[in-house]
């Protein structure tokens, strides 16, 4: 020990192993502290990117959210199926309104008249106060029977009323057969009795009786000029002079809507004002537009709001009869049931 040097002390490193190894380990902390500063310089940068996509689809939600909002305000937020049949018949339904505005139009004009209606016999004939339609069916034979023996005049009783003005007729169709047994007899019994009057054009059944009622005034205007056309039920017994008195009171009215009108809760709630369909009475000129527009006249499941609704628009006096009221009490009424 007496040759080590001075600053020697037993238990201690010696000074230049203590150098050696703070070297070492100096350059290892450097080399792994290179990559930490990389990867953390990258995760900055990752992190600000994923921040701003975030930020910029935050403001693209938001964008989109209102825009959403402003359209769901101006539209219907359900488009049901009646919304898509409004959509896709729009057009169909603007072109109808202005043909029908034109017909309605060309009808006023011209005094529901677009020509003069060709009328059998001399044209200086006396014009008749009334036509009355009696409807019937191919199984109310009967019942047809019953009627000429009661109010309904036959043979050269009916000539005779005609020359006081009022014809009276059956009203009948066709079988949906033509030529069948059911048309044959009809056919048979007109031939024998001449009181019919025959819609060769439409097809007898009760669920087609709404369109009845447009071939009968058309049909009955072609036939015979009247100043009123009366379309009578076939279960409704007549008191015949009584509505003849009653026409008489209503001659030389245009325009004329008769009947025993649907009034109250059931027309303010359900249905448009109309006359019941046992009797009603159509003025000429209303008759002539039926038969001017039957081919674009709607037909609903009764033929009485048909006939109500064919009134609507054009200006009809409605005129609300008590006597023409079939059922009930009324005192002096000019129908019943029968």
């Amino acid at each position: 020990m007496e040759n080590s040097p001075p600053y020697y002390k037993e238990g201690l490193p010696l000074p230049t192993t203590i150098s050696k190894t703070e070297k070492q380990r100096s350059r290892s902390s450097s080399r792994s502290s290179i990559p930490s500063i990389f990867f953390a310089f990258f995760s900055c940068l990752a992190w600000l990117y994923i921040a701003g996509r975030l930020w910029q689809d935050a403001e693209n939600r938001m964008l989109l959210s209102n825009l959403l909002m402003k359209n769901s305000a101006e539209r219907p937020k359900v488009l049901t199926v009646e919304d898509k049949l409004m959509v896709l018949g729009c057009k169909d339904l603007e072109r109808r309104i202005v043909e029908a505005e034109m017909e309605i139009t060309l009808a006023k004009s011209q005094g529901f008249l677009t020509d003069q209606l060709k009328q059998p016999g001399n044209s200086s004939q006396k014009k008749l106060l009334a036509v009355i339609g009696v409807y019937t069916g191919f199984g109310s034979r009967l019942n047809r029977n019953v009627f000429r023996g009661s109010w309904m005049p036959t043979g050269n009783s009916l000539k005779k009323l005609e020359e006081r003005g009022i014809v009276i007729r059956f009203v009948i169709g066709r079988s949906p057969n033509r030529g069948d047994s059911l048309d044959r007899n009809i056919d048979e019994e007109n031939r024998a009795t001449k009181d019919f009057l025959i819609l060769d054009g439409h097809e007898e059944a009760d669920e087609e009786s709404p369109k009845k009622a447009k071939f009968f005034f058309s049909t009955a205007i072609q036939n015979w000029d009247a100043e009123f056309y009366v379309k009578v039920d076939n279960n409704i017994a007549l008191d015949l002079e009584g509505l003849i008195e009653l026409l008489e009171s209503r001659r030389g009215q245009d325009s004329v809507y008769l009947g025993c009108m649907k009034s109250g809760e059931v027309v303010a709630e359900e249905y448009f004002r109309h006359a019941s369909g046992s009797l009603l009475i159509l003025s000429k000129n209303f008759a002539q537009y039926i038969n001017i527009n039957s081919a674009s006249l709607k037909t609903y499941a009764h033929e009485d709001t048909s006939i109500g609704s064919w009134m609507m628009g054009i200006q009809a006096t409605y005129i609300d009869e008590n006597r023409a009221c079939c059922s009930g009490s009324v005192q002096d009424k000019v129908c019943s049931l029968s």
